[in-house]
């Protein structure tokens, strides 16, 4: 009787691994910045109803007020990446997906900015995104530790 209570109950006996532990201290530094950012960024359409100016910037783009495309369009951008950051935080079986999802969107919008923008507004001036030096990193790590992410069992 004693060992068929034993076997019953060893799953609740099994060490718990965190995958949060396969993040480098980089990212586990960018999740708390990115879900404040996201939090900050979905506030900002309530701020935007009591204050006539909310400034917004992301990746090249930036805008006056929340209520417009581009403006929306940063409010996304900020909220799916402190979506994609809690995800990782929180160690959720989608967030490597997840993730990669950010970061090719993320270097997308950058190459779009930097050589896009420029010459559609009239500008012709270049600039280098910063970000993309970041992000390119970010993806080939969150890449290297998929396949052990996505093979850990949690409790």
């Amino acid at each position: 009787m004693n060992q068929e209570l034993q076997s019953q109950f060893e799953e609740f006996e099994k060490p718990s691994i965190i995958r949060r532990k396969l993040l480098p201290w980089w990212i586990k530094t960018f999740c708390w910045i990115f879900m404040l950012m996201g939090a900050l960024g979905l506030a900002s359409l309530i701020g935007n109803v009591f204050t006539e100016n909310i400034n917004l910037s992301l990746y090249g783009f930036s805008s006056n007020t929340a209520y417009s495309g581009v403006g929306v369009f940063i409010i996304a951008t900020m909220a799916f990446k402190g979506f994609a950051a809690y995800s990782l935080w929180f160690e959720k079986a989608n967030a490597i997906t997840i993730a990669k999802i950010d970061a090719i969107v993320g270097i997308a919008i950058c190459i779009v900015s930097m050589f896009i923008i420029p010459f559609t507004t009239g500008d012709g001036h270049i600039s280098l995104r910063l970000e993309i030096l970041l992000l390119i990193p970010y993806y080939i790590k969150i890449n290297k530790i998929e396949y052990e992410w996505d093979n850990l069992e949690t409790i």
